[in-house]
């Protein structure tokens, strides 16, 4: 018995050995097996070990910033900030300290309150309670209001010290501006990678510039995620984008979006675009729109950029390039006469735009008197061909090239007679704002074209080094030196001969040449015009000063409902304000002749810059309470007479109202824009008074009504 159990365990531990043996003898074969084959059971072990012991993440580059050509910010990456509050009670663990929000009333009721002194009123205290009380939510976020706050409005939110309240940080575009220039300047928005890129203007068309290029960091991880102690980090740094300069000069562009505005406010139209270019080298200095839109808020109703995406028929601006056509061609006689009112161009009647005419005038009278049939007569001794070349030769029917997206090239296809007539004087042919600047730009240099240009210079942020820099191009010389010369002459005569209406357009300050246009609008649903009282599109393109052109100005207008004298006098009145800004004023009255030149008080201390402010004699409005000035009108570099408004706007937005009794109507316009607030407008003259009264704060969301009177 005692020998049977001694062989059973005997046997029982050789089965061992003999297993251990061969789970040993698999454990080298696997081994070997791993060694040999990177797949294994359909995974590839060395991808699988690399993803699974290296991170790495995006560096991300910061997008380069766009400025004005004085140096002031129009587009900038900011710190932006989304509240949240924690619910969750289980957040605190001593109730000294509280770590969610305890009271919820309370803490709805201030965060309601700092909202709406920013002007955000969908952050109601209702809204916010609502918000605060939804259940089994470990936290929520305060939103859409509270998303993408400023650091302004987030340190004001952190100074009520309210428990539970936090935020999360993160970036935005940032348009200091507003709507200030907004279609040249673009927008951007972030792509399903969650990147950010350009939709339009100068942020779509320097994307790749502005982008820079992003980084990574990869390091070795344990199982969990964390970083090992001893791994090597491998960088590789962002580069950040590229820092961009326009043309556009501040204090222009803002001339010109103060009056497109109030005219759009007073005034039903489809659309006005007006842009201003320096006459000696092609820089666009303005170009403003109505309707336009704010960035920020992306309250878009059109993608299109009106100075180089609009093409329409430009009407009798025209006439400045088919006369010239004719005196390059040596057919063209001033001095000639014929008989206006009809012509005959196969079965067409051409008729002038008081149908009747003027009787038997001279062809230089024509230009001034703006004569259909005097174009025509011209054009049918030049024929289609010369005329078409000639007005490609100036740029129509092809693209500028300027830094823009999306320009278009308009039409230029003339064939029969009838067209050839109709293009004459700008009908039946398409062309853009920004080509007729182009165009223009050949009186101001002797007959020799300069190509349009909107940037200043590139220049890279980590070593200010200057990667590109726009400059005067020329063309070619497309006229002679006469026929510039002779041009500018008709287009004096028109502006002062009194043969048209064109004297609405006479500034103050200077003297100008100019050319008006008036063009029927194309049918979009079949052939023909439209036929309607309202549906023209009407242009004005001019140069000044009248002697030796230094700014070329081309404004054109579409469906405008309202006397045109007020749409000639918001011209006039920009050109004012460019003739004294760029002191182009010859002599200015004896009483008035001290002139001030505007300092940069932005970002400086309110208390000082009012101080300063104090021994002038200039009329100060101050915004807000703040200690510091986050805004001023008139900007840096303006030079403006003695007594002349000054507005200052402060980091504090309760704003009280100022007396505004006594103040112009330009002034008072000048006023309600600079802050945002509606307002209409009754009678002529001065202010005599308003609705709302002085010493009280201002709500922008209502009205301002303001009566002017001449006693």
């Amino acid at each position: 018995m005692k020998k049977n159990k001694t062989i059973e365990i005997n046997f029982m531990v050789s089965i061992m050995i003999i297993l251990i043996i061969i789970s040993f003898i698999a454990a080298i074969i696997k081994l070997t097996y791993v060694n040999t084959f990177t797949i294994i059971d359909g995974i590839d072990l060395e991808v699988f070990a690399n993803n699974r012991n290296t991170t790495t993440k995006t560096l991300y580059a910061n997008r380069g910033s766009i400025y004005d050509t004085n140096g002031d910010y129009l587009a900038q990456t900011v710190n932006s900030y989304t509240v949240i509050a924690y619910l969750e009670e289980s957040r605190t663990t001593d109730m000294n300290n509280p770590r969610h929000v305890v009271d919820k009333k309370l803490t709805a009721k201030k965060l309601s309150e700092v909202f709406l002194s920013h002007n955000i009123t969908s952050m109601t205290e209702e809204y916010i309670l609502n918000l605060l009380n939804q259940e089994k939510r470990y936290q929520v976020e305060l939103g859409p209001g509270g998303r993408d706050i400023s650091e302004s409005l987030k340190q004001e939110i952190d100074k009520l010290e309210l428990p539970g309240i936090d935020f999360i940080a993160s970036s935005k575009r940032y348009y200091q501006m507003g709507d200030f220039a907004s279609y040249l300047v673009g927008y951007t928005k972030k792509d399903d990678s969650g990147k950010v890129v350009g939709e339009m203007g100068i942020e779509k068309y320097y994307n790749e510039e502005l982008s820079g290029k992003d980084g990574k960091t990869s390091y070795q991880t344990d199982t969990y995620g964390y970083k090992l102690p001893n791994s090597k980090e491998v960088t590789d740094e962002a580069v950040a984008g590229s820092n961009i300069y326009l043309t556009i000069d501040n204090n222009i562009q803002l001339f010109v979006e103060q009056e497109l505005k109030d005219l759009a406010e007073k005034y039903q139209m489809s659309w006005a675009t007006l842009a201003v270019a320096d006459a000696k080298t092609g820089a666009i200095l303005a170009s403003g729109s109505v309707p336009s839109f704010d960035p920020n808020k992306l309250n878009i109703t059109n993608y299109l950029n009106p100075l180089v995406s609009y093409s329409y028929e430009p009407g009798s601006t025209m006439k400045i390039y088919s006369f010239m056509a004719a005196m390059e061609n040596g057919i063209y006689d001033g001095n000639k006469t014929y008989q206006s009112g009809t012509i005959k161009v196969d079965d067409a009647t051409i008729k002038d735009f008081n149908t009747v005419g003027w009787g038997e005038i001279t062809f230089d009278s024509g230009f001034a008197y703006s004569s259909n049939v005097a174009a025509t007569h011209l054009a049918l001794e030049l024929g289609v061909d010369k005329l078409t070349d000639f007005y490609e030769k100036c740029g129509f029917g092809s693209v500028t090239n300027i830094e823009l997206p999306d320009e278009v090239s308009g039409i230029i296809d003339i064939v029969y007679k009838t067209e050839l007539a109709n293009a004459a004087f700008g009908q039946g042919i398409t062309t853009t704002p920004i080509q007729n600047i182009q165009a223009l730009t050949m009186l101001a240099n002797d007959g020799i074209m300069l190509k349009p240009y909107i940037i200043d210079k590139v220049v890279d942020p980590n070593t200010n080094e200057i990667l590109y820099e726009g400059k005067k191009e020329e063309l070619g010389r497309i006229v002679s030196s006469e026929t510039a010369s002779k041009m500018r002459s008709l287009m004096y005569d028109v502006v002062y001969s009194g043969k048209t209406d064109a004297n609405m357009y006479t500034p103050k300050t200077i003297e100008i040449i100019g050319k008006t246009g008036t063009a029927q609008i194309a049918n979009p649903n079949g052939g023909g015009y439209l036929t309607g009282t309202y549906d023209y599109i009407r242009s004005f393109a001019t140069l000044f000063p009248a002697e030796e052109p230094e700014y070329i100005l081309y404004f054109s207008i579409k469906q405008y409902v309202g006397p045109f004298s007020e749409v000639a006098s918001a011209v006039a009145n920009i050109i004012d304000e460019i003739a004294k800004y760029k002191n182009l004023v010859n002599s200015v009255n004896e009483e008035n002749s001290n002139l001030y030149m505007m300092d940069n008080f932005l970002n400086l201390e309110t208390t000082k810059v009012l101080e300063k402010l104090k021994n002038t004699n200039l009329r100060v409005i101050t915004l807000g309470d703040g200690d510091t000035i986050i805004n001023q009108y008139p900007t840096k570099d303006t030079n403006i007479l003695n007594n002349s408004l000054i507005l200052i706007k402060t980091n504090n937005t309760n704003y009280i109202m100022p007396d505004l009794k006594g103040l112009t109507r330009n002034e008072v316009i000048t006023f309600c824009n600079f802050i945002g607030l509606k307002y209409i407008i009754k009678g002529n003259g001065i202010v005599s008074s308003t609705n709302i009264e002085p010493n009280t704060i201002i709500d922008l969301n209502n009205t301002l009504e303001i009566v002017l009177s001449t006693n």
